[in-house]
């Protein structure tokens, strides 16, 4: 129970009231000493009234009066004369002096503690005003053991009272609680338990019904995100589905494509001069075709696993990627530079990292290819303070607005006519791995260029 929200609040109740009594504490026993000092004043002068009213009291009487008032003597200023009214022995010195006239109540607190912390029993003199004006002043000696005893006393009942009241106070606070606060907050984990076991069924989303402002507005953001999440279970749900016959679709189809391609091998052989030209077009739109049903599956299998980073030397895995893609070069002026410094090593997966790289140079070997002119593709990399950065850049016409607006989208940001889009969205998806980013540096008609960030430090939290 204490471990619960309600058994808290009952212990933080009663230490917070508990504390408080202790900050009340001290001006109250002050008090009481105060008020304990002026009735045994008040006594004294009652007691002085029987000498006035006759002047010779037996040593008996006088005795009896001082030991009812519980003083040793008492002393009497009236009409600027100072007279000692009764009197017995003293049993010690008078160790202090307490006027009460200008007390304050800072002096009549730290009075107050100084007794709580003095054990021994001291005589002290006590001196005050008369009550109903009989006199300037009285003044009278006691013994302090009484005072301290009665002191004590009523601390001890102070602090059984103010137990009992925090006791009460928690209890009826963590009664509150459990009412207003735990009974909602355990109906919408309720909710949240029963949503978990079945999230397609409608009927486990919460429906709000607190009354509690803030307990509302949660349970309204709890329904907002279940319905959200059992929109998203459902489309994921229509999504493989039709991934799985895109998937089975595409798989035939690069069987049949590929016995096609072994068909056009033979055509190319024919000495027909039509039969010659048309040839290499066919090849093309069938190669394309496979490259497609190829990306489709390979996009259609389960999510990349996690990259295993290492400390790398980018430029010789960038050469293996320019070296291949130089051999689809012809005489189109196309060249391939790899200007990554020598020694440059960044942390990252290498094959991941070849995959990016190669979908990134391919494109744009492709994208300049197909223009018929002249061009060059680069890739560089430089090193910043928090991020590594590497660019793959060419000298092409630059990206058309369709393909810059779904870039990083599989199947619409396709770059060049006949793409799929698929090894931009690839790409993006496995520098995210790294805690990256791939983004589109500029594309206009000086070329494109493509950047990798990818972050030095780690992922604190």
């Amino acid at each position: 129970m204490l471990n619960s929200l309600s058994g808290r609040f009952l212990i933080l109740t009663t230490v917070f009231v508990m504390l408080a009594e202790v900050l009340i504490f001290v001006p109250s026993i002050a008090r009481f000493r105060e008020t304990y000092l002026l009735n045994r004043l008040e006594r004294a002068q009652i007691a002085s009234l029987a000498l006035l009213a006759d002047d010779m009291l037996a040593t008996e009487l006088e005795a009896e009066l001082l030991e009812t008032a519980g003083v040793y003597n008492v002393v009497l200023r009236r009409d600027e004369m100072r007279q000692l009214m009764l009197a017995s022995t003293v049993p010690a010195e008078i160790s202090a002096t307490y006027d009460l006239r200008m007390a304050t109540p800072w002096v009549l607190m730290r009075d107050a503690i100084l007794r709580f912390a003095t054990t021994e029993d001291q005589v002290i003199r006590v001196i005050g005003e008369p009550v109903k004006e009989a006199g300037l002043l009285i003044e009278v000696a006691m013994e302090t053991a009484p005072l301290r005893a009665a002191m004590i006393d009523y601390g001890l009942r102070i602090l059984v009272l103010s137990l009992a009241i925090s006791v009460m106070t928690a209890f009826l606070l963590f009664l509150a609680v459990r009412i207003v606060l735990v009974r909602p907050i355990r109906s919408v984990v309720g909710y949240m338990h029963r949503y978990a076991q079945a999230p397609e069924d409608a009927r486990g989303i919460i429906q709000p019904r607190s009354s509690v402002r803030e307990l509302r507005e949660a349970e309204e953001a709890l329904q907002m995100l279940q319905i959200q999440i059992t929109q998203a279970l459902k489309q994921r749900e229509r999504l493989a589905q039709l991934g799985e016959a895109v998937a089975k679709v595409s798989h035939d189809l690069r069987n049949i494509l590929t016995s096609a391609q072994l068909f056009t091998d033979r055509i190319e052989a024919s000495e027909d001069p039509l039969v010659r030209r048309m040839a290499p077009k066919l090849v093309n739109s069938i190669t394309r075709a496979v490259s497609l049903c190829e990306s489709t599956l390979a996009f259609g299998r389960a999510e990349e696993p996690a990259p295993t980073l290492t400390m790398l030397r980018l430029r010789d895995l960038a050469e293996d990627v320019c070296a291949s893609e130089r051999l689809a070069l012809d005489d189109s002026g196309v060249e391939i530079e790899n200007d990554i410094p020598e020694g440059f090593v960044l942390r990252a997966d290498p094959e991941q990292m070849f995959r990016v790289l190669l979908n990134l140079v391919r494109n744009a070997r492709q994208a300049l290819m197909s223009t018929g002119k002249p061009g060059t593709v680069t890739v560089s990399a430089t090193e910043g303070e928090n991020h590594w950065q590497v660019e793959v850049m060419d000298t092409g016409p630059g990206l058309p607005p369709k393909a810059r607006e779904h870039l990083f989208t599989a199947f619409q940001g396709g770059a060049r006519k006949g793409g799929s889009g698929l090894g931009l969205a690839i790409s993006a998806e496995l520098i995210r791995g790294h805690g990256g980013e791939l983004v589109l540096h500029h594309s206009d008609h000086n070329g494109t260029a493509f950047e990798i960030r990818l972050p030095k430090g780690d992922l604190t939290f």
